[in-house]
């Protein structure tokens, strides 16, 4: 099975992230934040993979630490669940709409971190989180999974549905990646023969 556990413990931090890549869409989280929860399930139903996140931080100065600390430690366990890639899609999209909001995800699971992130939110917060914290969620992931990230909000003047669409689109085009193509059995995909 492709799962993993992983720890991160720093100063401002102490986290637990849980992955399986071949789930359910079943979830839990406790990390203090309502709205990240929130987000963190639209990955998890969306992608159809198992996650569960435990995370304090130092909240009382900001949620800037855990959330992005949050996305390092999944984009951790997402790198060791997926392990050598052998079998997998490598490439995924999706378009997700919400009432007016309509975002697009593509992604590469490449071995290289990059991220295109083209969203201009309608306000500065949804309800107390920090709407710039989403990017730096996205960030961290990418630079620990090791995947190329491109995400565009192309339409939105609800920033709850902009963020909404985002993690859901990304939560697809995931899933579509990382399942396994009965063609490429136990083949790197790339035309190298690796990534």
């Amino acid at each position: 099975m492709r799962t993993a556990k992983v720890n991160r413990n720093t100063l401002e931090t102490q986290i637990t992230v849980s992955i399986n890549l071949d789930g359910t869409g079943i979830s839990s989280f406790n990390t203090g934040i309502g709205f990240l929860d929130h987000m963190l399930d639209q990955i998890a139903r969306h992608g159809m993979m198992d996650i569960e996140v435990n995370a304090r931080g130092d909240l009382h100065i900001d949620a800037h630490h855990t959330v992005e600390d949050i996305g390092i430690t999944l984009g951790q366990a997402f790198s060791q669940a997926i392990g050598d890639k052998k079998g997998i899609r490598r490439y995924g999209h999706a378009y997700v709409p919400l009432d007016e909001a309509l975002s697009r995800v593509v992604l590469d699971v490449s071995g290289r971190p990059g991220l295109e992130f083209g969203c201009t939110f309608t306000r500065a917060a949804i309800g107390e989180f920090d709407v710039d914290l989403v990017h730096e969620f996205f960030q961290g992931f990418v630079n620990h999974a090791h995947i190329t990230l491109h995400i565009d909000n192309l339409k939105g003047h609800n920033a709850h549905h902009q963020a909404e669409t985002i993690f859901k689109a990304f939560g697809r085009a995931l899933r579509m990646a990382v399942e396994l193509d009965d063609r490429m059995v136990g083949i790197m995909p790339s035309t190298k023969g690796s990534l």
